[in-house]
């Protein structure tokens, strides 16, 4: 239907709960924060933490994990309050085709999606990159062929085990869990059982001097590496077509699970300085610097000790991955059913129900980003990651939280942002200073310059696509306020009168809205 303005108000296709193609919520409060505090403490705290003391020039590296707390917190009640409103699958994709739909049409969530399919990828690719890193503890002549080979393994393992029923894997993923919770657990109980407070609490001269550039700096960079150890928490949006009771479980599955890593944290970083001296975790050479926690448990308990835990750290590693490529392939999904991207993402798997195109997708290019991360540093890989992250989503997301408030005031929230706008401003900053920081980090790489690239490069692609289907600015803006109309039910709103009907009826089963 289009009004006077030339506006095209659309409804959506129908999803009905049961029939094939349809996705199911199974996802409970336990499984989703398992599903993200997964996500969030893969391999990344492990093989970070020497790069954020490098940072900072000493133990007082522990403000980068702070800062970075501070970020994930302010940023994840954004995500919490989007999330609980729009429970889809998705994630970004759907509140920023909310939010900017009425002057861009459908550029914004283009783009995320285009840009999307390289960040979600790259940012996997980094925790294969960890694994064979730690593993290197395991087998310490394993050659770079052999390292290659043996990722590549993993990340086609990770697919396999993804390759099933959503609910089947939440059951892996509260195993993975666990696992994670007992390798971070032992290295930190490892590390408080040799703990040395003058070791992690003496600090090089002029260590605090905030006035300075030098400091200002490696907050930069501590804040960059602190904010990509907690990404994840926003892993359980992308799978809000599958989380039950979504409007009360989504923000507390990411609140709970980025106070948990905060609590983690702080006790691995500060635990393993008061072991390992932090000027051993600048030499690229020791095993300080490539596998720090193995070099806590070496020292502490001995070599059989150290061996056994890597064991579970790698496995940590994997869960991360595992649990990143589970929400990271339904991120093109929604967009393709809405016709935003290419048609065949929308298509699920006809007996599990799992995006099959998107999975293996995003298995290929982490596949690739790992080839390629392993012949560059992991502190340039990170910061090409966030770059290219930041300039798109985050920095589009904060503000379309505020756009929403002003363009939907009706939407039903069953979460709003504590202390709004103050989270909002936090993010915006935090995020600005990462982005700005990004290109002092890697002479020669030039990270801004290629994230601005490959977002020129969306918006021609954008124009082509546009043009093709003669949509915004070939043809009308298409407003579609759904969520508006058809609240999910874990909002708390009463059922409706008939299933896919009604005001009350879930986004993922309703019928069509009449024209």
């Amino acid at each position: 239907m289009t009004d006077s303005a030339g506006t095209q108000h659309v409804s959506e296709e129908p999803v009905v709960p049961g029939q094939r193609g349809a996705f199911v919520r199974r996802i409970g409060l336990f499984q989703a924060t398992a599903i993200n505090m997964s996500q969030m403490c893969g391999i990344g705290p492990f093989v970070t933490i020497p790069l954020m003391v490098a940072s900072f020039g000493g133990p007082q590296a522990v403000i980068g994990f702070v800062a970075g707390a501070l970020l994930a917190l302010a940023d994840g009640l954004i995500w919490a309050e989007l999330g609980a409103a729009m429970p889809r699958a998705g994630g970004s994709y759907v509140y920023l085709r909310q939010a900017y739909q009425y002057r861009t049409g459908k550029l914004v969530p283009f783009l995320f999606v285009w840009t999307a399919m390289l960040f979600i990828p790259i940012g996997m690719s980094t925790g294969i990159i960890g694994f064979v890193q730690y593993l290197g503890y395991l087998w310490p002549g394993m050659g770079q062929t052999q390292g290659d080979l043996t990722g590549l393994a993993v990340i086609a393992l990770i697919i396999l085990l993804l390759w099933r029923r959503v609910d089947h894997i939440a059951r892996i993923t509260a195993v993975l869990w666990c696992v994670m919770l007992a390798s971070v657990t032992l290295v930190i109980v490892a590390a408080f059982t040799h703990f040395s407070p003058d070791r992690a609490f003496t600090y090089p001269d002029h260590a605090f001097e905030v006035t300075t550039h030098h400091f200002w700096i490696g907050f930069a960079a501590g804040l960059t590496i602190g904010i990509y150890d907690y990404l994840g928490y926003n892993t359980v949006a992308y799978l809000g077509a599958e989380i039950k009771d979504p409007g009360r479980t989504l923000p507390r599955a990411i609140v709970y699970s980025i106070l948990g890593i905060m609590g983690i944290y702080l006790l691995l970083q500060i635990g393993t300085l008061g072991v390992i001296d932090w000027r051993q975790m600048l030499d690229p050479g020791s095993a300080a610097h490539s596998s720090v926690a193995s070099a806590v448990l070496e020292e502490a308990w001995g070599k059989g000790a150290a061996n056994t835990v890597t064991v579970l750290i790698l496995v940590t590693a994997v869960a991360s991955v595992f649990t990143g490529l589970l929400g990271g392939s339904r991120a093109p999904y929604d967009a393709a059913r809405e016709k935003v991207f290419f048609r065949p993402y929308a298509k699920l798997h006809p007996r599990h129900g799992f995006p099959v195109l998107g999975l293996a997708t995003m298995g290929v290019l982490t596949a690739v980003g790992f080839l390629i991360g392993r012949h560059t540093d992991l502190a340039t890989l990170i910061q090409l990651l966030t770059a290219v992250m930041v300039i798109v989503q985050a920095l589009a997301q904060v503000l379309a939280l505020s756009v929403l408030r002003r363009r939907q005031p009706g939407l039903r929230r069953p979460y709003r942002v504590w202390l709004h706008p103050l989270p909002s401003v936090v993010a915006l900053t935090g995020w600005l200073v990462i982005y700005g920081y990004s290109d002092k980090s890697s002479p020669g790489r030039h990270p801004i310059e290629w994230s601005l690239v490959w977002v020129a490069a969306g918006c021609v692609a954008f124009v082509l696509w546009a043009a093709y289907e003669k949509v915004w600015p070939f043809g009308p803006r298409e407003i579609s306020e759904e969520f508006l109309h058809t609240p999910d039910p874990g909002t708390g709103l009463d059922a409706p009168d008939e299933p896919g009907t009604g005001p009350d009826a879930d986004p993922d089963t309703r019928k069509p809205t009449p024209a």
